[in-house]
């Protein structure tokens, strides 16, 4: 009887240690390990700093723990104007960034003359980084001779000042934001156009439509993985656009119009030294992310693509 049920655990232990997982837990593991100690306990930490008054200074008192600092969120004005000006910049950066895109990509999509080389114009921004397009801009925008006030004054208009106007200078960052991912979204279309069979391109035209309705009713209904997939990324970018700030506006203070999530979260933690508040800022950012990426996810999960 002992050594029946100890053959049989001997025959579960060996079919455990024969499946895959344990066969390729050489390969995940290490990693697993590192996201876990790196990533969530960092993010478990973050929470549990959150609950504190931290400043910086010291070790942390995990004695009294409480929501104040998320009430203290509540009754912040600056706070307020962080998150609508956040909220501006990912709606207006994503939606004008997937129609530029697109059009572009519907531009380059049939084969035309230098059409490799418009490609390679378009996408040269998005190789830049956050930093060099940053002074790039700061350039354009430049009261005195930037190029933007000296073009606009062709037509009688300006000099505006770009990047220190409350009103203006939010469009303004948008604008160059859009500049620098709009090739990125372009090449997203241009991978998926490429995977639409030429006949249904053939079928539209056999069935008398026009080159505008066979795009708008054939062929950009099949893009909305790829923009789904985009609208993902250009929103996660939106989100971590701290160093083009902080490049702009030389350091984490920018104007008033332009002041988001995380330039914020940065100027309480390392300028007035509320680390607590700072990491309730930064845990917002985080659920924000997590709010946009979770969806999408699951959806790719439920469509077997994970």
């Amino acid at each position: 009887m002992t050594d029946g049920g100890t053959t049989e655990e001997r025959s579960t232990l060996r079919r455990w240690l024969d499946s895959d997982i344990v066969q390729s837990s050489p390969f995940w593991l290490p990693p697993f390990l590192l996201m876990g100690f790196f990533v969530y306990a960092a993010i478990g930490w973050n929470l549990l700093l959150s609950l504190t008054e931290y400043s910086g200074f010291g070790d942390p008192d995990y004695s009294n723990l409480g929501l104040h600092n998320y009430r203290a969120m509540l009754d912040d004005p600056g706070m307020w104007a962080a998150t609508r000006n956040t909220f501006v910049l990912l709606v207006g950066f994503t939606v004008v960034c997937l129609i530029v895109g697109l059009l572009l990509a519907l531009l380059l999509d049939r084969e035309i003359r230098f059409s490799r080389s418009f490609r390679t114009i378009y996408l040269l921004p998005f190789a830049l980084s956050f930093i060099v397009t940053a002074q790039f801009w700061r350039w354009m925008y430049n009261v005195n001779n930037g190029i933007v006030n000296q073009f606009i004054g062709l037509f009688g208009l300006g000099p505006y000042n770009w990047l220190g106007s409350p009103r203006l200078v939010l469009g303004a960052v948008i604008f160059a934001l859009v500049w620098q991912f709009s090739g990125y979204t372009m090449i997203i279309y241009l991978a998926a156009l490429r995977s639409i069979p030429d006949d249904q391109y053939e079928a539209a035209r056999v069935d008398g439509a026009s080159t505008v309705r066979m795009y708008w009713r054939v062929i950009v209904p099949q893009l909305r993985p790829a923009m789904v997939s985009a609208t993902v990324t250009l929103v996660l970018f939106a989100l971590k656009a701290f160093d083009f700030l902080y490049a702009t506006f030389d350091g984490y203070r920018p104007r008033r119009g332009a002041d988001i999530l995380a330039t914020k979260m940065v100027r309480e933690s390392f300028g007035r030294s509320e680390w607590a508040y700072g990491s309730s800022i930064a845990l917002m950012l985080f659920v924000l992310s997590l709010g946009v990426i979770a969806p999408y996810l699951y959806n790719q999960y439920k469509r077997g693509n994970l």
